[in-house]
């Protein structure tokens, strides 16, 4: 058997591929640029602008309503910060999760549906490369650009927010550790876990809008759960969080692998 130093090459060029033909997708690249950019920016910053304001109301109530120790961390800082420090520092966290789904699904699903549609899934798959190895650079050549779009998109979104919160709290409210294990830790883990399920709803759709619509039963309830569960993220300690991402990453690697066990040519050639 090969070693993976002699397969990266013929799997990096795969990758390649990949990443050029989504560049001259506009289907593709317009999702990934627009999305990001409502959801990291511009959301953010009329959010930001209205809970700034000098006549924002007081939270501290409903704060000391919840139950256990959750509001803890804000009721920390003085009362005039605490709206825009829950509202950007933590309700504002469910985007950071939708974001590498979203566009970790619209890259998967052209995966092998966008070879199909492009008419280049019979050179692909005359490839001289082990199948095993043509589904991890497929599930590779998506998760490196939705990762690297998330993490360009964090760094938007936290200049956005302190700029706009600054007049308030003349601190910075983002990053945080636990903002970062999200984005470092589990933002990724949960893109491998929409890629190992959109990947293979790739590979049996005929087309793009097939596997879009097929993988949306699977991909929006992870979202849903994302949404729900990010910004409690950020109220947990810091181990919590941490295995909260093994635990994802370890069900995203299992669905990767057992993908890639059972991915063969014939069945996608007979998806067409």
């Amino acid at each position: 058997m090969s070693s993976t130093r002699d397969r990266w090459p013929a799997m990096r060029a795969v990758m390649a591929k990949d990443l050029t033909a989504i560049r001259r997708s506009k289907g593709v690249m317009l999702p990934m640029v627009i999305v990001p950019a409502l959801l990291l920016v511009v959301l953010p910053a009329a959010v930001g602008l209205a809970a700034s304001n000098a006549h924002a109301p007081d939270v501290t109530h409903v704060l000391r309503s919840l139950p256990g120790n959750i509001a803890r961390p804000i009721l920390r800082v003085p009362p005039a910060q605490r709206l825009v420090t829950l509202v950007d520092g933590y309700l504002l966290a469910p985007l950071f999760l939708i974001v590498p789904l979203m566009v970790a699904s619209v890259l998967a699903a052209d995966a092998f549906a966008g070879e199909k549609e492009r008419k280049t899934l019979e050179s692909l798959l005359h490839l001289p490369i082990p199948e095993a190895d043509l589904f991890y650079a497929k599930v590779l050549g998506a998760f490196v650009p939705a990762v690297l779009i998330s993490w360009v998109g964090f760094v938007a979104f936290a200049i956005v927010v302190n700029t706009t919160a600054w007049s308030v709290t003349h601190h910075l409210i983002v990053p945080t550790r636990l903002w970062l294990v999200m984005i470092f830790w589990v933002a990724p883990a949960v893109a491998a876990l929409g890629l190992g399920v959109m990947v293979r709803v790739s590979a049996r759709a005929k087309s793009t809008q097939e596997a879009n619509q097929l993988g949306g039963a699977v991909i929006l309830p992870l979202i849903f759960l994302a949404v729900g569960q990010s910004s409690g993220l950020l109220l947990v300690t810091l181990p919590i969080a941490l295995a909260i991402g093994v635990a994802v990453w370890a069900l995203a690697l299992w669905l990767t692998i057992r993908g890639a066990r059972r991915f063969t040519r014939d069945r996608v050639a007979v998806a067409v």
